[in-house]
C-alpha cells in the first residue's frame, strides 16, 4: 500500500490497524500551531529580551555620571593611579584627591586569589568524593548539607572572619590591627565551596558510565579514572564552577567591609587589612554622599569597573567552556 487518503493529523485512513499502513511514509509536519507553544515561545522569548533590558538599563544608568567622572579625571589616572583618597563631603574639589583606582583592584583581586586557593582543592574534593566514592545514601545527605553553606548570610561570615579567623591568625602570622586580608580570603574560599563542589559534582555525574567501565577494563583503579577519564571529560563544566566562584568573591561585599578595613592603600602583602572595591562602594553608598559631589560621581565609576571585570571574567569563562566541551 504506497498512498490512500489522510487523516487530518497525517496519518493515512486504514480502519484503525496500525498493520495496514506501516511502511507507508506519515507526514508528521504539524498542520497547525497550538495556542499553547506559541504563548510559551513568546513567554521565553520575553525572559530572554527583559534579561537583555535590564543589562542595558545598568550600562545606561552608569552613563551620565561616568560621563561627569571622567570630565574631571582622565582614564589612565583613574586606571593606573596608586592613591585613592576619595572620602565623605562636598567641600572639597576634584583636585584635592586621587582617584587612582589600583589600591581597590588589587586588595578586590588579592582576596579573590586567596579564597580560590581554599575553595578550589576543597571543592573539587568534596566533588569527587560526591561524584565517584559515595554512596547514594551518603550522597543525598552529604551534598544538601554541603550547599546549606551557601544560604549563610554573608554578613555571618564576615563577623566569623573578624572574630574568630582574625585572632587565630594572629597566632601564627604576625600582623597589626584587626584588619587583614587573609581572613576575608579564608572564609570567602569557605563561603564559595559549595558552588564549586555542587557543579562540579553535577559536571563529573554527567560522564557516561560507560567511560568508567572501559577504563577499569584495561586495568585502572578508582582513583586513575576519576583524574584520567572522569576529571578531563567534566572538564568544561568544573571550569564554569570555578569561574562562577571568582565571579561570586569578586562580587562579594559584607565579608570584605566587616573584616578587610576601610583604608584604601596599595599593598602586596596578604597580611595587611585594605579596602575593596566592594567595600568603597558599601562604605560610601551607605552614608551621605551628597548627590553631585565627585565621591558621589566616584561610586558609578568603581561600579562601572567592577561590571566590566565581571563581564570579561563571564566571556572567560563561556570561551573556557566551549573550548573544553566534550559532547558524548
Amino acid at each position: 500500500m504506497t498512498g490512500g487518503h489522510r487523516t487530518e493529523g497525517g496519518l493515512p485512513e486504514t480502519g484503525g490497524h496500525p498493520d495496514l499502513w506501516r511502511g507507508v511514509a506519515v507526514d508528521l509536519t504539524p498542520q497547525r500551531r497550538r495556542f499553547g507553544e506559541k504563548a510559551i515561545h513568546i513567554a521565553l522569548m520575553g525572559a530572554a529580551l527583559l534579561s537583555v533590558a535590564v543589562t542595558a538599563g545598568i550600562v545606561l544608568s552608569l552613563l551620565t555620571p561616568l560621563i561627569s567622572f571622567f570630565g574631571h579625571v582622565g582614564v589612565g589616572e583613574f586606571l593606573f593611579g596608586t592613591q585613592w583618597t576619595a572620602s565623605f563631603g562636598d567641600k572639597f574639589t576634584w583636585d584635592d584627591k586621587s582617584w587612582g583606582v589600583l589600591p581597590l583592584v588589587v586588595s578586590t583581586l588579592m582576596i579573590t586569589l586567596i579564597a580560590l586557593v581554599v575553595a578550589v582543592p576543597l571543592g573539587l574534593g568534596a566533588a569527587i568524593y560526591l561524584s565517584e566514592y559515595a554512596s547514594d545514601r551518603v550522597r543525598k545527605v552529604l551534598k544538601p548539607v554541603l550547599e546549606i553553606l551557601a544560604g549563610i548570610p554573608t554578613v555571618v561570615y564576615g563577623f566569623l572572619a573578624l572574630t574568630i579567623i582574625t585572632p587565630a591568625l594572629a597566632l601564627v602570622v604576625d600582623f597589626e590591627g584587626i584588619h587583614t586580608n587573609l581572613a576575608p580570603g579564608i572564609v570567602m574560599g569557605f563561603m564559595i565551596v559549595p558552588t564549586v563542589a555542587s557543579l562540579s559534582e553535577d559536571a563529573m555525574s554527567a560522564v557516561p558510565l560507560v567511560l568508567r567501565q572501559g577504563s577499569y577494563a584495561l586495568g585502572a583503579n578508582r582513583m586513575r579514572t576519576t583524574l584520567r577519564v572522569v576529571f578531563p571529560a567534566a572538564l568544561s563544566g568544573i571550569v564554569a564552577a570555578i569561574v562562577l566562584g571568582i565571579s561570586r568573591a569578586v562580587g562579594e561585599t559584607m565579608i570584605v567591609t566587616i573584616a578587610a578595613g576601610s583604608k584604601a592603600h596599595l599593598t602586596f602583602d596578604p597580611r595587611e587589612g585594605a579596602q575593596t572595591m566592594t567595600g568603597f562602594i558599601a562604605q560610601i553608598a551607605s552614608g551621605d554622599a551628597p548627590q553631585g559631589s565627585p565621591v558621589y560621581y566616584s561610586l558609578f565609576a568603581v561600579g562601572a569597573l567592577l561590571f566590566v571585570m565581571t563581564l570579561l571574567i563571564n566571556m572567560i569563562s563561556i570561551r573556557l567552556v566551549r573550548k573544553y566541551r566534550q559532547v558524548y
